[in-house]
């Protein structure tokens, strides 16, 4: 019944609009067929392949061919490139890694795959198991965007893309395979092809590690990727995308990073399927709709160290989100773009604790539990004058437990003989997760939860040097995050642990040069300054508590900066470097009650990277790529986590081999 509803509003206003429209319009905006081409269009900003210079908000694009030139083969460390993005992995391959965004909750980010939201309920995501494998781009928009995707999307949203066909009918294949440092392997095998009509391309990878530990540390992850894609003469197309992935990771520390159990384990696997399908109902009137569905089942399990040791506890999960969202862009005759849409969202989580001791059964009950949100929401992008973009946008969700909620965003770009300016405000919630929500048999949720919400605004300004060949740029930015959510160790007996009692600002500055990529040379360069504080405490008003008062949000460093410079050689090979600078932070010690916070020291790491083309394809003979990856040249130690060691100097080199233009 929502999204019949929803369907039946949506399809209305198209109606109305179509009616309107002039016989012989120009036809609209395309999105991007091909990241080899450096076009600056970007579409997660406002759902819109839009250029990029006529976008409010920052954004930042990693391009898959580059990664995998520079042998960066997973997200997380792709993501060490964004301004005011904070990186944080437990220790080895495999372990939790989190991202912090300007500050922000790591569960204020919402992270969408070709359009599929993969956070679990109420925000969380692991990145540790994300590839680079068949990934065309990563686009990642800074600032608030819950007026497109609802829900987590409180500090930016992280999309990754799968790659299209190549467009060639006979098709191009590729088999590539490294190993190195810690007992790792990597291997992937990829395939695509196809024409304007219809496109593929498929992929399948594994990546296993012995780990950093001496015992009991083995990773393995295995994804397959796909994508199909048709597009008829009638104006309609449709895009299929498939990811199923494949994980296990073994650690022996505790909570306080002592090395100390012989078998516990964490796993998971499952699908995360798109269906993206567009059809123009007039010349200036387009209709979409995306079907999604994600789904994750694992968990932890800590086996028997001996047979003298009786006790086994296991953790287990099913997730799974499920939404369809129906829009429809009305590009106007006066160069503007208006966007109505409905979203309709189930999510579903069933998890349990099986408990097994020499003193008997300790197991709990289940949380089993749905519930629905139904958002509308509509945005307008329009040239006002020459050089002057204006994007606002508003949303009303309304969810079957918070009840309704209310989102907006504005933003306004200026552009003139090199200089752009730009500015944004907007709004930003976090649902509450369920066992927030919904007691277990550890803590009692709170039913009544507010959802955690954050009002922010940046202003920005670009300016090009030597006629576009230098860009210098600088980003002012602020957030207030407000409601976040506690846990009460001391509550009552029968009353819920978690309430919206803390908030804390987050604010600081982005700056940044870049300078164009022109034969043999390219440069990026990038710092930012942030300042966090916790202005509303916790239950816990201590120095050594996780929301304390006066204090710094954990695990956010002041000062952090990247330089990277490329430099290819007789265009046959690609020489990398990267130099990441990661300013002292607060973090606390799980090793010592009270967990009193301590600071973690500063580190610069270096990374250096080569790609020589040994072979190209030609008549038919296939080409052979070879490459090494250096990770912390310098062999500098340091941890991301207080007392998880991040890895030491790490190699990898192997080769790939290329079918096909």
């Amino acid at each position: 019944m929502r999204l019949a509803s929803g369907v039946r509003v949506l399809f209305a206003v198209p109606s109305m609009l179509a009616a309107q429209q002039p016989p012989q319009p120009p036809q609209p905006p395309q999105p991007p067929k091909d990241s080899a081409v450096l076009a600056p269009v970007v579409v997660t900003a406002t759902r819109l392949p839009q250029p990029a210079a006529d976008v409010p908000a920052a954004v930042t694009v990693l391009r898959g061919a580059d990664l995998r030139a520079k042998g960066i083969g997973t997200v997380l460390e792709a993501l060490r490139d964004v301004p005011g993005a904070a990186v944080v992995q437990t220790g080895s391959f495999g372990g939790q890694t989190s991202l912090f965004l300007r500050g922000g909750q790591s569960n204020y980010v919402k992270v969408l795959v070709d359009g599929v939201p993969v956070n679990q309920p109420g925000g969380s995501f692991d990145f540790a198991n994300l590839t680079t494998d068949n990934i065309d781009r990563i686009e990642v928009v800074r600032g608030p965007a819950s007026v497109l995707y609802g829900s987590d999307a409180v500090t930016g949203v992280v999309q990754i893309f799968t790659r299209p066909g190549t467009g060639a009918p006979r098709g191009r294949a590729e088999a590539s395979v490294r190993g190195g440092t810690y007992g790792t392997l990597l291997w992937d095998a990829a395939a695509s092809g196809g024409t304007e009509a219809a496109s593929y391309s498929i992929s399948l990878s594994r990546f296993e590690s012995d780990g950093t530990y001496p015992f009991n540390n083995r990773y393995h992850n295995t994804v397959f990727s796909g994508l199909a894609r048709v597009a008829l003469p009638d104006r309609t197309d449709a895009k299929l995308t498939l990811r199923y992935g494949d994980d296990m990771f073994h650690f022996p520390t505790n909570g306080a990073g002592v090395p100390v159990d012989h078998n516990q384990f964490t796993f998971g696997s499952g699908p995360t399927l798109g269906i993206d399908i567009g059809h123009y109902l007039a010349p200036r009137l387009e209709a979409r709709l995306l079907l999604a569905t994600n789904q994750t089942s694992g968990g932890f399990d800590n086996r028997p160290d001996s047979t003298a040791d009786g006790s086994r506890f296991q953790s287990l999960d099913d997730l799974r989100r499920s939404s369809a969202d129906l829009r429809a862009n009305w590009y106007l005759p006066s160069d503007a773009v208006v966007t109505v849409g409905t979203a309709v969202e189930q999510e579903h989580e069933r998890s349990f604790n099986v408990c097994e001791t020499s003193f008997g059964d300790c197991s709990t009950a289940p949380i089993d539990s749905s519930r629905w949100n139904t958002g509308y929401y509509t945005q307008l992008v329009t040239h006002v004058a020459a050089g002057v973009v204006l994007t606002t946008g508003a949303r009303v969700d309304h969810n079957q437990r918070f009840g309704t909620y209310t989102t907006y965003r504005v933003g306004a770009v200026y552009r003139l003989r090199g200089t752009r300016l730009r500015a944004t405000a907007g709004t930003g919630f976090r649902e509450p997760t369920f066992i927030e929500n919904y007691s277990t048999g550890f803590s009692i949720g709170n039913p009544s939860l507010k959802p955690e919400h954050s009002r922010s605004w940046e202003l920005g300004v670009e300016q090009q040097l030597g006629g576009g060949a230098t860009t210098l740029s600088a980003t002012f930015f602020d957030q207030r995050f407000v409601d976040m959510i506690d846990y009460n160790p001391g509550a009552p007996s029968g009353a819920p642990n978690y309430y919206n009692v803390a908030a804390a600002d987050a604010n600081g500055v982005e700056l940044g040069v870049r300078v164009a990529p022109t034969e043999p040379l390219s440069m990026a360069a990038s710092y930012t300054y942030l300042h966090t504080d916790v202005t509303n405490p916790g239950f816990d008003p201590s120095s050594g508590a996780l929301l304390a008062a006066g204090q710094p949000l954990t695990r956010r460093p002041k000062h952090s900066g990247r330089l990277d410079a490329d430099y290819r050689v007789r265009s046959r090979s690609t020489v990398s470097v990267a130099v990441t600078y990661v300013g002292d932070r607060v973090d606390q010690d799980f090793s010592t009650f009270p967990f009193p916070r301590v600071s973690l020291p500063s580190y610069t790491r270096l990374d250096l990277a080569t790609e020589l083309d040994a072979l190209r394809p030609a008549r038919g003979a296939p080409g052979l790529a070879l490459s090494i990856r250096i990770e912390n040249v310098l062999d500098h130690p340091y941890q991301e986590v207080k007392n998880f060691p991040a890895r030491r100097r790490t190699l990898l080199f192997g080769g790939e081999v290329r079918f096909g233009p």
